[in-house]
């Protein structure tokens, strides 16, 4: 099956209107905090853009399970995404409670995957690969060392759907795929002007690069 894109920390509905008609199968809103965080009903108009050509996801960090599913259905959310350190209890509740699929990013740091990986893999709906940054969530363009994980992953018994984020760009993509054979790539910073808005020269030539990529 062939990769999927997820274009993230959208800011503007401009770039998700390019990024449908670059067909990428996710485009993603950031509840986290930082340059490209969104409230939720601005978040709604945003991914309105979307149609229903791809499916709309938002990046939470810490937060209620009430609070979470409150802002999903506020913002139309599809999924789900779950970027501080979830607890497989915290994955539970808030699908549970909003309904939706969950996404749960483990994040990579010098000692490869946490001892948390094979708690996360049993429950959650796709796991979200990312590099571990001191005092940052992610979108710091920062890539791990994929090769290394993929040996882990042989290992250990891979997700349901693998997402792979971090330090991703047009030029290192399609060596990310051959590495890890992600489901999904994830990228953010890789194809920005600046925090939040995208520069569309660098998102085509990102969507190329994955769509080109072969085995």
């Amino acid at each position: 099956m062939a990769t999927e894109v997820k274009f993230c920390g959208m800011t503007r509905g401009e770039d998700v209107a390019e990024a449908v008609e670059l067909r990428a199968a996710y485009v993603g809103v950031i509840f986290a905090g930082g340059p490209r965080a969104m409230d939720p009903s601005t978040a709604a108009s945003i991914l309105a853009m979307a149609g229903t050509e791809a499916r709309r996801v938002g990046v939470f960090g810490k937060g209620t399970a009430v609070s979470i599913s409150a802002a999903s259905h506020t913002a139309g959310l599809d999924i789900i995404q779950l970027h501080s350190d979830p607890t497989p209890e915290a994955i539970a509740e808030i699908r549970e409670l909003s309904g939706r699929p969950i996404w749960a990013v483990v994040r990579i740091g010098k000692s490869g995957l946490p001892g948390s990986y094979s708690d996360i893999v049993d429950l959650a709906d796709a796991v979200v690969l990312d590099a571990a940054v001191p005092g940052q969530l992610g979108g710091t363009g920062k890539a791990f060392d994929w090769s290394a994980v993929a040996r882990e992953l042989d290992r250990l018994r891979r997700p349901s759907r693998l997402v792979l984020a971090g330090g991703l760009t047009p030029e290192n993509v399609s060596q990310a795929i051959s590495a890890l054979q992600p489901d999904v790539v994830d990228v953010s910073s890789g194809v920005e002007l600046s925090p939040g808005v995208k520069h569309p020269t660098k998102m085509r030539a990102f969507a190329a690069a994955v769509s080109g990529w072969s085995p």
